[in-house]
Parts: structure tokens; sequence; C-alpha cells
């Protein structure tokens, strides 16, 4: 439906264009709040998306594409998943192991080498156990943005997974982004979007955490620096790993007191709590970032700052936050505020702040201070 048809629903409106959109502020005319029945009819005509800005129902955005989106470069997708999931695969071998080298598999008997390859199959399960559920977490986590970006016609690229030799991340991977190629209209859209990622990546995490602390073994005799920990290096070296609040209350809940070997479900699931605390950090534009400056506006500069200055005092504890906290300068040009959005002045309605400070919460609940007490 034409906006001139819609018109007559609206005591003013303005009309602009962000890019490759087209974006209606309207203000609803007084004989239709609520809003009536013609209203809704007319607005599912609509050749795009709407929502209420406010809590009364009488501000009304409407947004449509003026262009198709651009064709994706799917196959560069698919090969960086390919390669991360490989890469991940190699840091699972590494820390859920014990690995064998392909090689010995090879014979000139057929059945023995299938044997010998089941034999391996077997072996590595671990590392392809960690490495689907890392690859879920991160995969989920972005469609999560994806999704939403998508829902407010936001011209959003699919993921891009990022590789990383084992040998310098013990993951094996960056993690994974979007691109978003339309602007941000307002700070609702910016704290849909933002929060949506951490939300539904902490789903797989709990799905991982509940897969794997079961069968996961309470070691006696065992202690260090932490209550879980894998081996490395084919099972001689401990490694311990850190608590956050929500790994200690899922692991008294599932196996009680006492050091816990992981099992490597419950190692990528740890990772993934890890992977949301880093995310939702209200730094920059990390999607914690995103959702503080929904909510604060200019005020998420001094949320920035004290958080920024946190990390720089964990860092006599774990170096890595150090590192972090330069990743932030770098990436925001030396801001670790978040810049504006086209509407900066139209607050986040009232029923969205539920969201803001539950995902604040769920930042100190998988915060992880000392993630790594094996290292210096």
């Amino acid at each position: 439906m034409p906006l001139k048809n819609l018109s007559p629903f609206f005591a003013f409106w303005r009309t602009s264009v962000a890019l490759d959109r087209e974006v209606v502020d309207a203000v609803v005319a007084p004989e239709h709040h609520g809003p009536t029945t013609e209203l809704n009819d007319a607005l599912e005509s609509w050749p795009g998306t709407f929502y209420w800005a406010d809590e009364s129902r009488k501000r009304l955005m409407l947004i449509r594409s003026l262009r198709p989106n651009p064709r994706e470069r799917w196959w560069l997708h698919g090969l960086l998943f390919l390669v991360t999931f490989a890469t991940v695969w190699m840091a699972g071998a590494l820390l859920v192991g014990p690995f064998q080298q392909p090689g010995s598999i090879l014979s000139g008997d057929m059945i023995a080498t299938a044997h010998a390859a089941w034999a391996w199959i077997e072996q590595t399960m671990p590392a392809t156990t960690f490495a689907v559920a890392v690859m879920g977490i991160l995969l989920v986590h972005e469609l999560g943005h994806y999704v939403m970006a998508r829902r407010y016609h936001i011209n959003a690229s699919p993921p891009y997974f990022l590789p990383s030799p084992p040998s310098i991340n013990l993951i094996g991977t960056f993690g994974a982004f979007i691109r978003l190629r339309s602007p941000i209209i307002d700070r609702r859209q910016l704290l849909d979007v933002g929060a949506a990622g951490p939300w539904a990546g902490l789903v797989i995490s709990i799905v991982a955490l509940g897969l794997g602390l079961p069968q996961s073994t309470i070691l006696s005799g065992v202690h260090g620096d932490s209550a879980q920990l894998v081996y490395i290096g084919n099972g001689q070296f401990p490694f311990f790993l850190g608590d956050s609040l929500l790994m200690a209350v899922a692991r008294d809940w599932f196996l009680g007191e006492g050091t816990v070997l992981l099992h490597p479900f419950a190692v990528a699931g740890w990772f993934g709590l890890l992977i949301t605390a880093i995310n939702l950090m209200p730094l920059g534009q990390l999607d914690g970032g995103h959702i503080m400056y929904s909510l604060l506006g200019k005020g998420q500069s001094v949320v920035a700052y004290v958080t920024w200055a946190g990390l720089v005092v964990l860092g006599f504890q774990f170096k890595g936050w150090w590192l972090w906290a330069a990743l932030i300068l770098l990436l925001g040009r030396g801001r670790i505020g978040h810049p504006s959005v086209m509407d900066p002045h139209q607050p986040v309605p009232r029923n969205r702040w539920p969201v803001g400070i539950a995902s604040a919460i769920l930042f100190v609940a998988t915060m992880s201070p000392d993630p790594f007490p094996s290292f210096p």
C-alpha cells in the first residue's frame, strides 16, 4: 500500500530516506488511537515493516526497502565456515583430545584401512563434538543478529567466520560477525539487534552445558586454580578454566562439589559463556555497547569508561584483558563510547527496558574475571 493510502490515518508524519530504506515517522490521528481496526487493516498492506515507537501507540514507525539487497557471496561465507570449523576442530583436538595422526590409518588392506579409519574417527570424536558445539554457538549468535536486523529491513550480510591457528587462539577462531549495510534508525532497533545475538547464543551454550556436564567427571584428589579443567598435550597437562556465576551454578546443579574434568560439550558451553560475556561488555560497538547506548544514550560513555578501567585492573590478574582493552581502543580509533544513531533523541520504549536490564545482568553472570588461571 502506498503511503498516500495510509496518510488519512495520520495527524502528521515525516518521511526520510536512510540510504536504501524509506522511513516514515508518523503520529496517529486521535480518531485512530487504539489503534482502530481500519488502521490495522491498512498497516497489513504496508510493503515493509512497522512498529509502535511508544507504549501509548500514538507514534508509528514504518520502514520499507527501496531496492533489493545485493547478491551475497555465499561461497565465501561457506568457505570461511568450513575453514573455521577445521581450526576449531584442531583446537578441540588439543584441548579435549587425545589426537592420533591420520597417517596411521593408511594400509594396503581395504578392510584394515576401514577399521583403522573408524577407530580414528572414534578417537577424534571429542574434537568433533567440541567443534560442532562451538560453531553452533557462534552460528546461532550471529543468526540472532541477522534475523532481528532483517525484521527491521536492515540490509545485513550473512555471518563471516574468522579462523585462527590453535597455536594463537585456544578456541581456534576469532569469532564471527555480520555487516550491517543499512544505518540504524533509532535506539529501539539498536537494542533489539544488539541483544538478539548474545541471547540466541546463550541458548546453545546452555544446551551444550546441559549435555556436557552430566557426562563430565569429578576428579578425586585433584586441586588447582579452579574447580574445572581439561587436559592438553594428549592428556598430560591439566589446564584449568576460570569460573563465572552461571558456570558455577550449572556445575553445582549437575555435579555438586569437586574439581571437574569437563566433557567436550561442557568445554564448548564454557567458551560460549565467555563469548557471551565479552560481547556484552558495554564498550564501543560490542553488543553490550549497543545495548547500553540504547538505554542511556550519551550516558553510555560513562559506563564504557568505568568498564574499560575495570579491564585494565583485571589485566593484573589475567593479561589477556589488557589485549582486549587495547583492541577496543584500536577498533574505536581511540573512542570507547558508542556512535550515534539517526534519531538518538527517540527513547527506547519502556517495554524494551527489561531486555536491556536482563542483558546487563547476563553480562555479570557470564563474566569470568580470570578465565584462564593456568596462564600468567
